[in-house]
C-alpha cells in the first residue's frame, strides 16, 4: 500500500494520505489562552507540507488544568474566531484538522497554582522532581461528570469553529490515561477496580462527545499500548479497551506510550539504528490492529519512508509523525518527490530520564519557535540550552498564565448542562 493512497473512515471522511502529524504540544497560545497568530504560521508550515491529517497539540478543556502554561483553552464563552483561523490554516491544503482534547489530571505543574485533579490522590513518582506536582485531590462524582461534559463541550465548539474532528487524549499519563492504570486509580466505586470501570471516563466522554457532534465530525482516541510500568496499564489491557472502543462510533485509534514517570513516548526506547526500532511501537500497533474494528495509527519515531511503508504493510492505517516534521515540515512532500531525508535529532542519554524527557520536549519546541518566525529548524541545538530557554519562557508564562486566572472568572458548568450530558450518553448507549 502506497503512503499516499487516501483513507475513508468509518463516518465516510476521507483522509487524503496515509501521513498524519502527530500531537505536539506547543504551549503558544495568545495572552487569552487562544490559537496565536505565531501558533497559526507554525500549522501553515505543516499544511504546506502535505500530511493527510493534522492532529494539534494539547487544547485544553479546563482552564484551571493546563498541561503547561501558553496552552490553548477550549471552553464555553472561548471566541471562537480564532479557532476558526487555526481551523482554516491548517485545511488549506486539503489536510484533515482535529483538535486534541485534554485534561492533565496530575501531571500538572505545582508552580500553575490550580488544584490538581486525579482519580485518587496518588502522587506523581519524579525522583527529586516528585516536588513540582502537587498531590493531587481525588475527584468526586461531579467532578467525574464535569470532565466528561467538558469534552463534549469543547468537541462542540470544535466543530462549530470548522475543525473536522476531535482526537480524545487517554494516553500519556494524562487523566484518561490515569483512570485506566491501576497505578494511578486505585478507587473502589464504578470508576475503579476492574477494568471495565476505569475504562467508564474514556467511554463515557466518547460517547458524550459523539452525541453532541454531527456524524460526518470524526472522533478519535489516543490510547497508550502500554505505560511501560510494572503493574501498570499493558498490552493485554490495550486490547481490552479497543475491544470496548469497536462497539462505539470512533473513527481512528492512535497508539503511543509512556507517561511522565516513563517517557517511552519522547523517544528513550529507540536506538535508531534499526528500522525496526524505529517505529518502536508497532509491534503493539500491529497486535492491536488485527482487533480493531476502526482504523489505528502509530505514533513514535518515525522519521523515514521505509518505516512508513514497513507500518502500513503491518497493517496499520496511518503513520503518525512527529519530531521529524519539526525539524523538515515538508517531509512528506519530499517523499513523494522520491526524496529520503532522516530529520531527527540526537537522542539525550542523560542520567535522570525524566529531566532527559523534558530536554527533548524542548528541544522539539525549540524548533516550533524557529518555525513560527517564519526560519529553518535548527536541530542540533544544545538540549542544555533548548532546555534553559524553555524553563526561562515556562517561567514567563507562568506568571502571565497566573495573572490570567486571577482576572477572569472560571467558566461555571451549569447543572442542567450536565444532567443533558448524562441523558445523551445514555440515548448513545442504548441506541
Amino acid at each position: 500500500m502506497s503512503p499516499f493512497e487516501s483513507l475513508t473512515l468509518p463516518n465516510g471522511t476521507i483522509v487524503p494520505n496515509r501521513i498524519a502529524k502527530a500531537a505536539m504540544e506547543e504551549n503558544m497560545a495568545d495572552a487569552e489562552h487562544l490559537p496565536s497568530a505565531e501558533l497559526l504560521r507554525l500549522y501553515q508550515a505543516w499544511a504546506d507540507g502535505g500530511v493527510g491529517l493534522i492532529i494539534t497539540g494539547n487544547v485544553m478543556i479546563d482552564r484551571r488544568a493546563m498541561t503547561g502554561p501558553g496552552g490553548v483553552v477550549l471552553e464555553d464563552g472561548a471566541r471562537l474566531e480564532a479557532f476558526r483561523n487555526w481551523a482554516r490554516t491548517g485545511r488549506a491544503k486539503g489536510a484533515q484538522m482535529w483538535l486534541q482534547l485534554n485534561h492533565p489530571g496530575r501531571q500538572m505543574m505545582k508552580n500553575l497554582g490550580q488544584e490538581t485533579w486525579a482519580p485518587s490522590a496518588v502522587s506523581l513518582d519524579l525522583g527529586k522532581h516528585s516536588k513540582l506536582f502537587a498531590t493531587p485531590k481525588a475527584m468526586t462524582e461531579q467532578d467525574i461528570d464535569e470532565v466528561i461534559t467538558r469534552f463534549a463541550d469543547a468537541a462542540k465548539l470544535a466543530e462549530q469553529a470548522g475543525f473536522s474532528g476531535v482526537q480524545i487524549h487517554a494516553a500519556h499519563g494524562y487523566l484518561i490515561s490515569q483512570f485506566l492504570s491501576p497505578l494511578s486509580n486505585r478507587r473502589t466505586d464504578r470508576w475503579g477496580g476492574s477494568l471495565e470501570n476505569r475504562a467508564r471516563i474514556l467511554i463515557d466522554a466518547v460517547k458524550a462527545v459523539r452525541a453532541v457532534v454531527s456524524p460526518g465530525f470524526s472522533v478519535a482516541v489516543k490510547l497508550n499500548s502500554a505505560d511501560f510500568q510494572r503493574g501498570g496499564f499493558d498490552a493485554a489491557d490495550a486490547k481490552s479497551v479497543v475491544a470496548m472502543l469497536n462497539a462505539l462510533p470512533v473513527d481512528l485509534v492512535e497508539l503511543s506510550g509512556g507517561s511522565y514517570e516513563a517517557p517511552a513516548m519522547q523517544g528513550v526506547a529507540r536506538d535508531g539504528r534499526t528500522l525496526a526500532r524505529e517505529a518502536y511501537f508497532l509491534e503493539f500497533a500491529r497486535d492491536i490492529a488485527d482487533v480493531a474494528k476502526m482504523p489505528v495509527m502509530v505514533t513514535g519515531g518515525i522519521r523515514r519512508i521505509g518505516i512508513v511503508q514497513q507500518v502500513l504493510h503491518n497493517g496499520v492505517a496511518i503513520a503518525g509523525i512527529g519530531t521529524a516534521l519539526a525539524i523538515k515540515p515538508d517531509l512528506p512532500i519530499a517523499w513523494r518527490n522520491g526524496e529520503d531525508p532522516r530529520p531527527d535529532v540526537a537522542p539525550i542519554t542523560w542520567k535522570s530520564k525524566p529531566l532527559a524527557s523534558f530536554a527533548m520536549m524542548a528541544v522539539v519546541k525549540f524548533q516550533f519557535r524557529r518555525l513560527s518566525r517564519g526560519r529553518k529548524p535548527h536541530p542540533g541545538v544544545s538540549p542544555l540550552r533548548a532546555l534553559l530557554l524553555t524553563q526561562l519562557r515556562t517561567a514567563s508564562l507562568t506568571r502571565k498564565y497566573r495573572r490570567w486566572m486571577a482576572s477572569s472568572a472560571v467558566v461555571a458548568v451549569p447543572e442542567d448542562l450536565l444532567a443533558s450530558s448524562r441523558t445523551d450518553a445514555r440515548v448513545v448507549q442504548t441506541s
